[in-house]
């Protein structure tokens, strides 16, 4: 049974440590958090060892961890993990930097250590559907894509801006669906009261194929959307609710075919298939080099878009 844990244990690590907890595959055996008040709450919802210190959670010879601590800390803690063969799920993006992320990738490979990157949309029941329905020709040929990405203001994210934070998700999404990487990138993004932006528009060409990605921190709710036009038809999909429905050619407004998804909890399955990685040596869905490619694509937009 392999021995895990989680590094970060705030919103997001709770999670990871809640769903390990839960699972017969593994074993939960710590959780690590700076704030030693937090790791220990966490800790004693789950019956494990609390810990402040990277050293001290090495001592128990963890196989895998989860990394949920901010962007800017990735490739420190991680390579002090995966120097030491221990495998690593690493929350989205991969690292701050493009350099940081290859010295990530570098080390698994040297170390023999798995590590992947928690762009979790790739493992929302809808978003495989919908591969699925795409690859089968259910709307004709894609011509293009459309995603939204909105919420209120999270206080939680401070060191990386709305491009990094959350539209990864959608380019890492439609790099997916799409099947190829774009020939070109072009951004407009914008920043109110802070230093990094927290509105942006994305356009990413894919030759023949447009993907529009749109993001903002000031909505009063959560909005995370994905319509897919193609040349016979619509699909719309609803990351949160799970569902996709298809409008064909002659269909008119509330005529939509609703496709049948199996629900479940994306973070669950992500867990679950980083594991099975783990264990048997395949290479994972969304590994270093996937996210590598969804951060250098979020860094060109950065780049050619320029603040507002």
């Amino acid at each position: 049974m392999l021995k895990v844990a989680v590094v970060g244990v705030g919103v997001m690590g709770s999670h990871h440590a809640r769903i390990y907890s839960s699972l017969k595959s593994c074993e939960l055996v710590g959780v690590l958090d700076v704030d030693s008040e937090r790791a220990k709450e966490v800790a004693k919802m789950y019956g494990v060892q609390p810990f402040t210190r990277i050293d001290e959670l090495l001592s128990l010879k963890p196989d895998a961890v989860s990394i949920a601590v901010p962007t800017s800390l990735h490739r420190e803690v991680s390579l002090k993990f995966l120097e030491r063969g221990v495998s690593c799920l690493v929350e989205k993006p991969i690292a701050s930097t493009p350099e940081d992320a290859e010295l990530m990738i570098s080390s698994a490979r040297k170390h023999g250590a798995t590590l992947m990157v928690g762009h979790i949309e790739r493992f929302n029941p809808a978003v495989s559907r919908l591969k699925d329905l795409l690859s089968s020709g259910e709307v004709g040929q894609v011509l293009s894509l459309y995603a939204k990405r909105a919420g209120p203001f999270d206080p939680r994210i401070r060191d990386v801006g709305i491009i990094t934070d959350l539209m990864t998700h959608d380019i890492d999404v439609v790099r997916f669906l799409v099947g190829k990487e774009p020939i070109e990138v072009h951004a407009v993004y914008g920043r109110y009261g802070r230093e990094v932006e927290d509105y942006a528009s994305i356009l990413l060409d894919f030759g023949g194929i447009i993907a529009t990605l749109e993001a903002n921190r000031f909505t009063p709710y959560k909005i995370r959307n994905l319509t897919v036009t193609g040349s016979d038809g619509v699909a719309l999909l609803d990351y949160i609710g799970q569902t996709i429905e298809i409008y064909r050619k002659d269909s008119t407004i509330g005529t939509g075919r609703k496709i049948e998804v199996k629900k479940d909890e994306p973070l669950r399955i992500e867990i679950e298939h980083f594991l099975e990685c783990v264990r048997s040596g395949r290479r994972p869905l969304v590994d270093g080099e996937e996210g590598l490619k969804n951060l250098k694509i979020a860094m060109e937009a950065l780049r050619c878009g320029g603040a507002r």
